[in-house]
């Protein structure tokens, strides 16, 4: 019987590895990059990392400075990228980033992005904070309605993203969950694979009671008018807007639009009517063609508005 037992726990340990083995040559789960916290309370990646997206076509890489992506060749006319998953793009290959395409069309200038999941739109603003001596000539944020709401602690209260308290005009920085035991799941490859396979979804499809609801409004209504209405006063008191657009997602609420407009924030609105690929068919996230698409739009309005102002 002990000897049974001690080829049972040699064939399970045999199992694991070569299960850990098979994960990581055909890439079944994507890489994680780790995080850290900085000293001014931002959620960043650790410098000089890299890896491979699910299935191994297209790889990654976490520059030095600890955001995704390449970084300019010179910082002379810099225009700062700033946005939450949708920027980070891990999904694309490093050549279907904004700041590629971007530079693309307007060759005379360079694009950094600092991009990362969760990112609020309050945490844009205290990232914008850090570049200050690069002395960008604009900077722009992508948003929607998400990174308004998560914004603001009396919305929806979460400890993990950077929030506002509109009461007491207080911002309160995310903190990262579980740490510890995200570093280990992301490093052992076939646990991931499992947790992606079955954990995930029975979460995804079991109880909510621990989430706070946000309703999907009409793009004509706005419920928390009041309290956007205060996160961007406090934007405009606090933070260097002058340089700053707002590039709206395809849809966004015209409520919010409007707010920002009403505060002399410039903005950019892409549209998507009447074209459905810019979206992958699993996920909400853009593909190559709908960050090209939305590069281009924003390229064409950002060049009217330095004429402009020429």
């Amino acid at each position: 019987m002990k000897k049974f037992f001690k080829n049972i726990i040699l064939f399970l340990l045999l199992a694991l590895i070569v299960g850990e083995v098979v994960v990581r040559l055909t890439h079944a789960v994507s890489d994680i990059p780790q995080r850290t916290i900085d000293e001014h309370g931002i959620q960043k990646y650790f410098p000089n990392q890299n890896g491979y997206w699910k299935g191994g076509k297209h790889s990654w890489v976490i520059n030095e400075l600890g955001w995704p992506g390449e970084l300019p060749k010179s910082y002379d006319n810099l225009i700062m990228v700033i946005g939450d998953s949708y920027i980070e793009n891990f999904m694309n290959p490093n050549e279907c980033h904004q700041a590629v395409y971007l530079k693309e069309n307007m060759p005379d200038y360079n694009f950094m992005e600092a991009a990362r999941s969760g990112v609020s739109l309050i945490e844009a603003m205290e990232i914008i904070k850090q570049f200050d001596s690069l002395k960008p000539v604009q900077t722009l944020i992508y948003v929607n309605d998400g990174d308004f709401y998560e914004s603001v602690s009396e919305i929806k209260p979460m400890n993990d993203i950077t929030q506002l308290d509109v009461k007491n005009k207080t911002v309160n920085y995310g903190e990262m969950k579980a740490p510890f035991l995200k570093k280990v799941l992301y490093n052992w490859k076939l646990m991931y694979y499992f947790y992606n396979r079955f954990y995930s979804d029975i979460m995804a499809n079991g109880s909510d009671n621990n989430k706070v609801p946000i309703k999907k409004e009409k793009n004509d209504h706005l419920e928390y008018s009041v309290e956007i209405n205060e996160l961007m006063d406090f934007i405009k008191s606090n933070y260097p807007t002058e340089k700053l657009t707002l590039v709206f997602h395809p849809n966004s609420n015209t409520k919010i639009i409007n707010i920002c407009e009403s505060k002399d924030f410039k903005t950019i609105v892409l549209d998507s009517t009447n074209d459905n690929s810019w979206s992958f068919e699993f996920d909400t996230h853009w593909t190559c063609y709908g960050h090209k698409q939305a590069a281009e739009q924003v390229s064409q309005n950002i060049q009217i508005d330095f004429i402009n102002n020429d």
